[in-house]
């Protein structure tokens, strides 16, 4: 399902165990997050940190036979997954590799048991399993909890959002990343953000909304 890469490289991060409280003994070659990047952009001068809203499609399988357990191309109706870096929306190990990832990269990521489901596992998902994931990362956005995040998206400083507003938002973000899209692809997105984001089915995603870990004034 992926391109031939133009360059793929191997990266063992387990200098990143300390920086999200997961350090592990240098020898334990079970508790290390495998990078292979299958491709990557020649321009990629925005990269994603913690904190981070990422938009993604990922798919899951389990290492021992190849078998897929997850696929976000048919789960939600197809659209690409949300998610903000760091605060435990994906597992853990997901979370470490999918740090760095600049727009239109795709990477295979082997994350072994402890950072995945644990001892027990998840259904479908056997205990101590390890598992990969095929990750292309679409576009990087300060996370929901910054206040620049939200301005910079809301043209009109009115402090909500409209469909219009973030429409424009994605388009810059996808043609940033080398990738632009057809109308259908950004309504298809925008819609999931509203569904997911406008509680009160006004139409308009408010600084409220918008924010909804809190922590940040709008």
């Amino acid at each position: 399902m992926w391109r031939t890469p133009t360059r793929s490289v191997l990266v063992l991060v387990s200098s990143w165990f300390c920086l999200w409280s997961l350090c592990t003994a240098a020898d334990d070659v079970d508790g290390e997050v495998k990078i292979e990047v299958l491709f990557k952009p020649l321009d990629c001068t925005q990269t994603s940190k913690k904190g981070d809203l990422v938009n993604v499609h990922y798919d899951g399988y389990l290492a021992k036979d190849g078998s897929q357990f997850y696929c976000s191309r048919s789960d939600k109706a197809g659209h690409p997954q949300w998610v903000v870096l760091g605060v435990g929306q994906v597992i853990k190990g997901l979370d470490i590799g999918m740090i760095g990832m600049c727009p239109g990269e795709k990477r295979k990521i082997t994350i072994p048991p402890m950072l995945a489901f644990g001892e027990k596992g998840k259904d479908p998902v056997p205990p101590s399993a390890t598992v990969l994931f095929e990750v292309e990362l679409f576009t990087v956005s300060r996370g929901p909890r910054s206040m620049e995040a939200f301005k910079e998206m809301d043209l009109d400083a009115d402090k909500i959002l409209t469909k219009a507003e973030i429409k424009e938002h994605l388009k810059m973000s996808y043609e940033k990343g080398g990738k632009p899209r057809d109308d259908p692809h950004y309504e298809k997105i925008i819609a999931d953000i509203f569904y997911k984001s406008d509680t009160d089915n006004d139409g308009l995603i408010s600084a409220k909304e918008f924010n909804i870990y809190g922590h940040d004034e709008l």
